[in-house]
Formats: C-alpha cells, sequence, structure tokens
C-alpha cells in the first residue's frame, strides 16, 4: 500500500501554526495569506486522513495527531532545507546576541535547530548585559537579540514569561540588625534594578557584599553562601534554595522574554522562527508550570534570618 507523498509548503504552513498558534502569524512569517494557509494545511490533512489542528474563534492548538506528527515534521523541512542549502553556495552569517540573565540550558538547542534548518549559516553568538546588545542591536551589530521585555519597550516576539526568586545556599544565615548581604551583577543589570527597587519599596536595608563580573561568578558567591541573590527561577544555581519568604524579601515581579529582529528576508525569518520554536519547546519540555512560591517544603522562618527594616 502506498503512502501519501507529503507537500513541503503544506507541512511549513502546518509546522509555522503549530510554532505561532495562529493562522495570521503564520501567514506574515511565510509571506502568504491566511487563506492559503489554511488550503494548505486542509490539503496536508486529507493527504494523512488526521486532523492536525485544533482551531475555535479563541484558540489555535495542536490535535493528538497533531502533537505526534510535529517532531517528524519538523525533521521532514530541516531535510529538505538542508537538501538545498548543500546545492547553494551562498553563506550568510547570523548575529545573535542573548543577554547573560536570560541565556540557559537551551542555548544549545537553539544553535542545533539553527545549523540543522541552514547548515550554510555561520552562527555569531554574544553574550552580555541586555542595554550593550540593544545598543549593538540598534547599531545594526547584531541581527537579533533575546532579552527581558522591560530591558526594551519595543515590540517583539513573546517567547514565554520569566519568573524569579530570591536565592541562597542553604546554610546561608541572615544576622539580625545587619542589613542584608546581596550578590548582583554589574549597575547595568535590569535584574539588579528590579531587586534593589523591590527592596526599597519594602523599606528593606541591603549591602552589596559581592559584585561578579558576569552571571556565573555571581551564581559561585551564592553557591559558597556568601550573600543572597535574584535570580531567574529555571536559572538559579541547583545548589541553592528560594528563601524569600524565610527572610521575609518582597515578591519579585515576573517578566517576558522577547525575541527582537529587523531582518524581513525569508531566509531569515526561517531562522528566526526555528529559534523562537526550539527556545518555546526546551522551556516547556523542562518547565511544565512554576509553582506559585517555588521556595521548598519545610522552609522555616527565623528571627535571626529576617532582615531589618529601614528607619523612617
Amino acid at each position: 500500500m502506498s503512502r501519501p507523498a507529503l507537500d513541503v509548503e503544506s507541512v511549513q504552513a502546518f509546522v509555522a501554526i503549530a510554532d505561532f498558534q495562529s493562522f495570521t502569524k503564520a501567514a506574515a512569517a511565510l509571506g502568504t495569506t491566511q487563506g492559503a494557509i489554511s488550503v494548505k494545511l486542509k490539503r496536508l490533512e486529507a493527504r494523512l486522513g488526521h486532523k492536525l489542528i485544533e482551531r475555535t474563534p479563541r484558540l489555535v492548538r495542536l490535535s493528538a495527531q497533531g502533537t505526534t506528527f510535529l517532531n517528524p515534521a519538523r525533521e521532514f523541512i530541516a531535510a529538505h532545507d538542508h537538501a538545498m542549502a548543500a546545492l547553494s553556495c551562498e553563506c550568510r552569517r547570523f548575529r545573535l546576541g542573548i543577554a547573560e540573565h536570560v541565556a540557559g540550558p537551551e542555548v544549545p538547542a537553539l544553535l542545533a535547530r539553527l545549523n540543522e534548518r541552514d547548515p550554510a549559516l555561520t552562527i555569531e553568538v554574544r553574550l552580555e548585559n541586555s542595554r550593550s546588545l540593544l545598543d549593538a542591536f540598534d547599531a545594526g551589530e547584531l541581527d537579533a537579540v533575546i532579552v527581558r521585555q522591560e530591558d526594551d519597550r519595543r515590540d517583539g516576539e513573546d517567547l514565554g514569561p520569566e519568573h524569579f526568586g530570591w536565592f541562597a545556599a542553604p546554610g546561608f544565615h541572615q544576622q539580625p540588625g545587619k542589613p542584608l548581604r546581596l550578590a548582583a551583577l554589574a549597575p547595568c543589570c535590569g535584574v539588579r534594578d528590579m531587586a534593589l527597587r523591590a527592596l526599597a519599596g519594602a523599606g528593606i536595608d541591603w549591602s552589596e557584599v559581592f559584585v561578579g563580573g558576569g552571571h556565573a561568578a555571581v551564581m559561585a558567591a551564592v553557591s559558597a553562601g556568601l550573600a543572597v541573590a535574584a535570580f531567574s527561577c529555571r536559572l538559579a544555581p541547583a545548589d541553592t534554595i528560594e528563601v524569600g519568604r524565610r527572610l521575609g524579601l518582597p515578591d519579585l515581579p515576573s517578566s517576558r522574554i522577547m525575541l527582537h529582529s529587523t531582518l524581513t528576508d525569508r531566509r531569515s525569518r526561517d531562522a528566526l522562527r526555528t529559534l523562537a520554536a526550539a527556545y518555546r519547546e526546551h522551556r516547556a519540555s523542562r518547565h511544565a508550570g512554576v509553582p506559585s512560591s517555588p521556595e521548598p517544603a519545610g522552609t522555616r522562618r527565623s528571627r535571626g534570618d529576617t532582615p531589618p527594616r529601614r528607619s523612617s
């Protein structure tokens, strides 16, 4: 029994709809119309004999069969693009900036997915603070940047939420009557600014006892028990615990991770869509949900661990 032949454009339409969860956004990414996207999806579903996308006026999501088919569909598109790239001598450079407080274990997956999609692409990555990256982006030195939403108010593609907490080594002890011992990045760091605003709003005195030249340095200081630091919950050192409630520290606001780019050609749009999809998928696979309080069970408040309040 012969199997149905897959049409590349129909599979591309399906993957784009799955990535954006929107027919309109998928059509824009592929440079076509919403009607054309719908026709291609129906053609693919007819060939496969399965409903791949469930669509309501408010929601676009994968069906059970669509979820099963998504990864093979990506592999099919990647194989097609790899074959086409082999016949092209055109090499391009893709310059990507990722903020230090955003970059996590998903970075290898992002780079691998980009390489699979376009082997002729030379990928250049810069890991710096958000403000330096945005300056470079505005100057045309970077093709795309991934930063926290607060770092830039311009429109961008939302890659998902980011939650923050106060982390310290399990044996960290805050002396009563003393300012909170704090470790942070340099003053140009947005996470540092957010943490200090929260402390000021709660009237908590603090003393910066460690200033790191990079995220890894601050992580090392916190793991060593020198201080408390504000971290993204997904990037906090594995040997630390969330101590906000125990120390009476204020809640930190959540944020969004945004992808910004001005590239408009088809190959660049494909690379950006691949990048965004890989980022979302990796986060979803590792963080199915964020608890309302990331502090481990059994953590108790101690009078000696409560930082002093500022005097009025």
